[in-house]
């Protein structure tokens, strides 16, 4: 702890000295009378002033929480020297909020004695922290001397974004060779009825449609589609955000990202991510709980970073985006260099779809006639973007604050099944 002595005790000794400087001037000696409870409160500080020590330790009941969920931080305090008065300040960042507790906290503590702090703290938006730096500020008795020090006991604290609702997921157009809940478009074993053909030998009988057999009097065979899973990869553009206050594109687009990530996950889908932008991060696809939890921490590490260099579909590793993929693209589409690369994957026969994080929200409503031509020109640009993408065959759904990302996906499926329509 630092020492410093506080203006009071220096304002007591310089009244006393004033007291006696005046006594012996004057030879007034009623002036030392005045002077000496001034004095005797200086001596008395100086006699009974000692150092605090002081320590604490910083323990928080989850290490990991979501969006809005409310946890438990207990601050321990222990005093081998204790203090009468002690303010404790536990410094925290904006995105987490004491919900329940004060903060500071004012107290005392006795020699030898352990005290706990409870503060209920509210995570109000995700990300990477370190929680636990403690100001602590010691006074005496008297108030004369003052004790100053900071406690780093910090421990980590991981804030993943909150999951939004989805009914339904995106169906790959292809499928790989392992097990999995999507029905392929190969026949072979499974659940899902693909046709009848002759019986030959070596089927089984409990493959026989004993029905239709019955009608034509031959043995026939009922066919069923595979169920194979499926590679996803989550690519997030992160060249550019629109930002209003505490409010930004990349907040939805992330908390997509990690609901999508967790459903294809539990249908054993293997997932992949990869964040495109100012700088590049990516996981190669895998499955399982783990992978989910490795993604969401690197959705945490991404930041929207100025960059003024051209970056192609190239810088991406070819591991990270394997044949027959299903692309599912988060951005709002405010940079070429995104718009260049997902127009290149889309070339590549990647099957690609663009999710568009609305960027309409954000913006100010715009004042006067040359904004608002401004604006409207904004705005029909992006829908050129938008016949771009559809004119290439890559379906674009627009999620923003007047819809959900439910309705988004549902309408990429319309647009799929529409499209297959038309080709059959």
């Amino acid at each position: 702890m630092t020492h410093a002595a506080t203006p009071k005790l220096g304002a007591y000794a310089g009244l006393a000295a004033l007291g006696l400087l005046g006594a012996l001037a004057t030879r007034r000696p009623e002036l030392v009378v005045l002077a000496a409870p001034f004095a005797l409160s200086a001596a008395l500080g100086l006699l009974l002033a000692r150092r605090p020590q002081l320590d604490a330790t910083v323990e928080l009941a989850v290490d990991r929480a979501l969006e809005g969920d409310e946890l438990e931080l207990r601050v321990q305090l222990q005093a081998d020297a204790g203090a009468e008065r002690v303010e404790v300040l536990l410094e925290l960042p904006r995105e987490l909020v004491v919900e329940d507790g004060y903060n500071p906290v004012l107290l005392r503590l006795r020699d030898g004695e352990r005290r706990d702090l409870l503060f209920r703290v509210r995570c109000t938006r995700w990300g990477g922290f370190r929680v636990g730096r403690i100001y602590v500020r010691a006074s005496d008795a008297f108030g004369l001397f003052r004790h100053e020090t900071v406690l780093d006991r910090r421990v980590p604290l991981k804030v993943y974004p909150a999951e939004e609702s989805v009914r339904n997921l995106l169906r790959p157009l292809e499928t790989q060779v392992f097990s999995g809940n999507h029905v392929a478009r190969q026949k072979g074993e499974g659940i899902e009825f693909a046709d009848l053909r002759p019986f030959v030998p070596g089927d089984r009988i409990r493959r026989v449609n004993w029905r239709a057999s019955a009608r034509r009097g031959e043995l026939w065979v009922n066919e069923h589609h595979a169920e194979r899973n499926a590679d996803v990869v989550i690519l997030l553009d992160s060249f550019a955000e629109v930002r209003r206050g505490d409010r930004t594109t990349l907040d939805p687009a992330l908390r997509a990202a990690a609901s999508l990530a967790a459903r294809y996950l539990r249908q054993k889908d293997r997932v992949g991510f990869v964040a495109f932008g100012g700088f590049l991060n990516w996981l190669l696809p895998s499955t399982g709980t783990s992978q989910l939890y490795r993604i969401v921490d690197a959705m945490l590490d991404t930041q929207i970073v100025l960059s003024y260099a051209w970056k192609d579909i190239d810088t991406v590793p070819r591991r990270t985006l394997p044949p027959q993929a299903l692309v599912l693209a988060l951005t709002p589409l405010l940079d070429e260099r995104s718009q260049a690369a997902l127009l290149d994957l889309r070339g590549r026969g990647f099957d690609l779809v663009v999710i568009e994080i609305s960027p309409l929200s954000f913006l100010s409503t715009p004042e006067g006639e040359l904004a608002e031509l401004g604006h409207r020109l904004w705005r029909l640009r992006r829908e050129a973007v938008r016949g771009r993408f559809e004119r290439a065959g890559i379906p674009v759904a627009v999620w923003g604050d007047e819809s959900s990302l439910a309705a988004a996906l549902e309408e990429v499926s319309t647009y799929r099944r529409q499209a297959r329509a038309v080709h059959a």
